[in-house]
């Protein structure tokens, strides 16, 4: 996907922490499928139609030909852009994609990655835990983590008790205890989403896979909800857990009993 078109400013403002004014940008930087300015650009060799690398990729697997003139195509033909192409880009100056965060900065898109990953309002740059363990972990799981880590193990002994299609009732109470426990705000709706399985990962969204993957069920980190008969297993707990078995920001697993 490309770059949204509305973040692209002056290139006066690199720099500067200024908003900067927005600009137009050429039609031939921009993506025809996204409408976006072009990400890891390429183009078709016969044609010379340029795509975001990953929205061509996408169109063909649907559909094996040129989005514009229709021309037969497979990802294997595509070519990375001109050099000319991506100097213009380069070019271009945009803000932060954290400045909903708080971060002013305007940069040259060449400077985009390398700026981004260090940026102090980047919920997922790696900071240390200043509770003395020294652990190294993305920002925006560090609160998560010392959550977990006041929580108590749980033991699961009866997994065919699992509720995997929780009603509105039932998860209310399971976010209300999640609050009581001080569970971090910011992912208490995404937890709960992740109650039922039509948020669980392909290892666990249907009783016919869950019965075939029962026994991983044991190298779950499971940490009790306090006070109900449910578990949250995070995934800063469960790296080990292939993706098969494991959606950010975690599971929230809800039993009729067999919680210890």
């Amino acid at each position: 996907m490309g770059y949204e078109l509305a973040r692209f400013v002056s290139a006066s403002a690199s720099g500067s922490g200024a908003a900067g004014t927005p600009i137009s940008v050429d039609e031939e930087l921009v993506c025809p499928i996204c409408s976006g300015v072009l990400q890891e650009p390429v183009h078709t060799p016969q044609c010379e139609h340029a795509f975001c690398k990953e929205c061509i990729h996408n169109w063909i697997d649907r559909k094996p030909s040129c989005p514009i003139d229709r021309s037969a195509i497979t990802i294997q033909e595509l070519k990375p852009v001109p050099r000319i192409l991506r100097t213009l880009l380069s070019r271009l100056t945009l803000s932060c994609k954290f400045a909903e965060h708080g971060c002013t900065e305007v940069v040259k898109l060449d400077r985009l990655e390398s700026h981004e990953t260090v940026c102090e309002f980047n919920p997922g740059r790696p900071v240390t835990c200043t509770e003395g363990c020294d652990l190294v972990i993305p920002k925006d799981e560090l609160r998560l983590a010392l959550w977990s880590s006041n929580l108590n193990i749980a033991r699961v002994t009866r997994w065919g008790g699992m509720i995997s299609t929780p009603d509105r009732v039932l998860q209310n109470m399971v976010k209300r205890a999640l609050i009581d426990s001080g569970c971090p705000l910011g992912v208490i709706n995404e937890l709960i989403e992740n109650a039922h399985e039509r948020k669980w990962p392909r290892g666990l969204d249907t009783l016919e896979t869950r019965q075939r993957n029962r026994r991983a069920f044991e190298n779950f980190v499971c940490k009790r909800i306090p006070g109900k008969q449910a578990v949250v297993a995070l995934a800063c707990d469960n790296m080990h857990m292939g993706d098969d078995m494991m959606v950010q920001p975690g599971l929230i697993m809800i039993f009729a009993h067999g919680i210890e």
